[in-house]
C-alpha cells in the first residue's frame, strides 16, 4: 500500500483536520477562518485548465450569495501561490471575474492528502474535484467527490447547503430533490403515543411513518 492508501480520508461526522496554509490571501489557520460560519472547501485539478475556470468563476460569481447563507469559500489545488495570482489575474482580465475567496497554494500536497483530495486512479499529481461542507463546529457534514474531467454542479451545492441549514434549524430531513420552500420530512415516532398523535396531526400523511410538512 502506499502512502495516499494508507492515509484515512475524513468522513462525514468527523471534526475537519486543521491545517495552516499560503493561500491567495496570505497565511491562513483553517480553524480559524471556519470559526463561526460554515466554509465550503474544494479542489480543482489545475489553473489555467478550462473546466477549472468554468468552476472558480461560478465560485467568485457566487460568493456574496454563499456569504448571505452564512459560508465561506476556500479553494484549493497543487499550485504554486505565483500560479493562482496569475491565473486569478488571466481570469479577471479575460472574464471580468475577481476570485476574492483564499485559494490555497498546495503545492507540497499537504492539505490535499489530509482531506483525501489525492486519488491515485484518477492521479497522483492532481487533486480531483473535492467538496467538503463544513459547520461552524467544524464538523464535516456533506462530501461530493467529481473526477478531472467533470465539472460540478452549482446549483446542487447550494441545495445542499441550504438543505443541512434548515434540518439542522428544524430537526426534519429533507426528501429527494428538495428545494426551498417545499415540505420537509417530519421524523418518524418513536412511541405508540407518539404514532397515535400523528395520527391527529396536519401534516401530509402517506403513513404515520412518512409524514410531510411546510416550514
Amino acid at each position: 500500500m502506499d502512502e495516499f492508501t494508507n492515509y484515512n480520508m475524513p468522513r462525514i461526522g468527523d471534526t475537519a483536520p486543521d491545517f495552516e496554509a499560503n493561500t491567495t490571501q496570505g497565511m491562513i489557520k483553517f480553524s480559524e477562518y471556519n470559526k463561526g460560519s460554515w466554509v465550503i472547501l474544494f479542489s480543482h485539478p489545475a489553473d489555467f485548465t478550462p473546466v477549472c475556470t468554468t468552476e472558480m468563476s461560478a465560485f467568485a460569481v457566487n460568493e456574496e450569495k454563499f456569504g448571505e447563507m452564512d459560508a465561506k469559500l476556500m479553494g484549493l489545488s497543487i499550485d504554486s501561490i505565483h500560479s493562482h495570482i496569475a491565473w486569478v489575474n488571466n481570469v479577471r482580465k479575460n472574464m471580468g471575474i475577481l476570485m476574492k475567496f483564499p485559494i490555497i497554494a498546495d503545492i507540497d500536497m499537504k492539505v490535499a492528502k489530509l482531506y483525501g483530495m489525492l486519488q491515485p486512479g484518477e492521479s497522483e499529481t492532481a487533486a480531483v474535484r473535492a467538496v467538503f461542507f463544513i459547520d461552524p463546529k467544524r464538523k464535516i457534514r456533506l462530501i461530493m467527490y467529481y473526477p478531472l474531467n467533470v465539472g460540478r454542479n452549482m446549483d446542487e451545492i447550494f441545495r445542499a447547503l441550504e438543505a443541512l441549514q434548515v434540518t439542522d434549524k428544524h430537526g426534519v430531513a429533507c426528501p429527494l430533490n428538495w428545494r426551498a420552500g417545499e415540505k420537509v420530512i417530519v421524523p418518524p415516532p418513536k412511541t405508540v403515543e407518539a404514532m397515535e398523535e400523528r395520527e391527529k396531526s396536519d401534516y401530509e400523511m402517506i403513513d404515520f411513518y412518512l409524514a410531510k410538512k411546510s416550514l
